[in-house]
């Protein structure tokens, strides 16, 4: 059974990439601070299920530091690490020149540094095993741009530039490394919009939709999959025709 990490697997598009992946037969491990219900009982359907299995490993991912330690222990507890989702992250509203520095470098360290930190000690991993993907977890923001949101759009402009760079130096190793750029998904993020904001957001995509949380979650199933066996570097945008 393939291993495949998922980092802020406890709730919102990481919960749903983690039921997803364990109903495609994948081993997956969910990392986050804390367990919630949701993932518990995700946990458990997964355990009385026929395909795959669902994990949870409790970890502060803003612990830089302590990232490698982390990596050799799942290495360790599950055998070969096939898969890394790097979906973790934070959002901040607000304007630029009134946002504290503070919560600028905090977001930079868990939504760009923290992300790319993982990547370097998953490759090694993979690089031992003879290959594996990995799936970053951009947004459309990237690169339509969003106001008030100037920070967050810089940290997932940056895994976007992140992916492709790495899928060429890891290509030869055996490692795929993509993107998803999801649009506005109704998740815990999104329901700050108001209603008139979420319908104006409806109207301008071509699907007049929102995207669901499983839209994403099946983007990086096919990511993770040998269906995807020759596809790299590259961004695949779940965003209902926002961007279109």
């Amino acid at each position: 059974m393939r291993n495949v990490l998922v980092t802020g697997g406890s709730r919102g598009i990481g919960l749903g990439i983690v039921r997803r992946l364990a109903d495609a037969g994948f081993r997956a491990i969910a990392i986050a601070r804390k367990e919630s219900s949701e993932l518990t009982t995700a946990i458990a359907a997964a355990a009385n299920g026929n395909s795959g299995s669902l994990h949870f490993v409790p970890f502060d991912l803003a612990e830089i530091e302590c990232i490698a330690a982390l990596v050799k222990q799942v290495r360790k507890d599950f055998g070969p690490i096939y898969g890394l989702v790097n979906n973790a992250g934070m959002s901040a509203e607000g304007t630029l020149a009134l946002m504290n520095v503070s919560q600028i470098e905090q977001l930079l360290r868990l939504n760009t540094l923290s992300p790319m930190v993982m990547s370097k000690y998953v490759v090694r991993s993979m690089m031992a095993d003879g290959g594996g993907r990995i799936v970053n977890v951009a947004s459309i923001v990237a690169s339509t741009g969003y106001s008030g949101l100037s920070v967050y759009s810089a940290t997932k402009a940056s895994l976007i530039g992140f992916t492709r760079s790495l899928a060429r130096e890891v290509g030869r190793l055996g490692v795929n490394v993509n993107a998803v750029a999801p649009g506005f998904v109704d998740t815990d993020m999104t329901h700050s919009l108001t209603a008139e904001h979420r319908e104006q957001i409806v109207r301008r995509s071509a699907l007049r939709r929102l995207v669901d949380v499983d839209d994403v979650a099946n983007a990086v199933e096919f990511l993770l999959s040998d269906k995807a066996k020759n596809i790299t570097g590259t961004v695949l945008t779940v965003d209902a025709g926002n961007t279109a």
